[in-house]
């Protein structure tokens, strides 16, 4: 019953969220300096034209109109009409989000790998200089942000020895008949490893982009948590029993190390789906991110409106699903 009432009290919170959100993205847009319709006439338009495009997309109507008709719409599943491309918000979203939501698991999944590997091996080697190495690749791979990284893994595996692909998401001349917007995940179950090296070579780069700043903070937090561990009494009695110093760490110290970690990961994990917007532009990536930037330029309003507000759900869902699995992993807040 606790239970249920958690995840209701949460859905509730998700929906405040969502609502705020909404409501701040709709009332900025709408006062920064820029006119979408002036955007969209050639010269010599008339005022009568400029009227009829205005009532066209709902925009001579007042603010406060102009949001409740858009929520009455959003919540039957429209989204309105992209000012600048001519297709339904709805759409378009939708086609463009599995990109980066496979770009910001693969970086996850790079980050969770380099930080966590790095962090054992930090303690399996504490106190020498295995250590310290460690502990100056962390330091600089979180001083510098993602969108440098990603200009150095261009220049040095990009152009110095072009090893990987730094634009699109799969080559044109690959002839890959795909049936959903999920390529590699598709690719992978239909069993087409030609096409998942492909996709590979243009998601790598940017995935490493992403991960390294990631990795870094799994590090820090991670060797922390498995230091403090290391000094625990079941640890010291692992240690009469003749284990090993690695399946010491792997066994005793890392389940219970690793519950901290779970909870940065899945927060770091929505700011690194929000760092997928510049990223993509860099790599020509073709997500989400690289539209949203589109579609700031263009001043298109309700497609901003449609990706703000997906990538808000995103934002609360995920903290939602690492709510609940670090209350089922934590066996005090799982009998509390």
């Amino acid at each position: 019953m606790l239970i249920v009432r958690a995840l209701l009290t949460r859905l509730a919170t998700t929906f405040v969220t969502l609502f705020g959100a909404a409501v701040i993205v709709f009332v900025v847009i709408r006062v920064v300096p820029g006119n979408p319709i002036a955007m969209m006439l050639p010269p010599g338009a008339t005022d009568a034209d400029i009227a009829r495009l205005k009532a066209l997309y709902g925009l001579d109507k007042s603010i406060p109109e102009q949001f409740w008709i858009w929520i009455g719409n959003v919540v039957q599943g429209d989204f309105g009409t992209s000012i600048t491309l001519r297709q339904p918000v709805y759409d378009l979203v939708v086609g463009r989000l599995p990109a980066t939501l496979e770009l910001s698991i693969v970086a996850l999944i790079i980050a969770v790998l380099l930080g966590g590997a790095a962090a054992m091996t930090a303690t399996l080697y504490r106190g020498s200089k295995v250590e310290g190495g460690i502990d100056v690749a962390g330091g600089i791979a979180l001083s510098l942000p993602d969108f440098l990284w990603g200009l150095a893994l261009i220049l040095v595996l990009g152009v110095v020895w072009p090893l990987f692909h730094i634009s699109g998401r799969v080559s044109p001349s690959l002839g890959f008949d795909f049936q959903s917007n999920f390529y590699l995940f598709e690719a992978l179950v239909r069993l087409r490893f030609d096409v998942v090296l492909n996709l590979a070579s243009h998601m790598l780069l940017p995935a490493l982009a992403l991960a390294i700043p990631l990795a870094a903070i799994i590090l820090q937090l991670l060797k922390q948590s498995l230091k403090e561990c290391m000094h625990q009494d079941y640890v010291t009695l692992a240690r009469t029993k003749g284990y090993p110093e690695r399946s010491i760490i792997l066994r005793e110290a890392l389940p219970n190390a690793i519950l901290p970690t779970l909870t940065l990961i899945g927060v770091q994990f929505t700011f690194l789906i929000g760092g997928t917007v510049i990223i993509e532009r860099l790599f020509s990536y073709e997500g989400l991110g690289n539209m949203a930037i589109d579609a700031v330029i263009n001043r298109d309003l309700p497609l901003i409106q449609g990706i703000v507000i997906v990538f808000a759900l995103l934002f609360t869902m995920v903290n939602l699903v690492v709510d609940m699995t670090y209350a089922a992993l934590n066996p005090r807040l799982r009998h509390a």
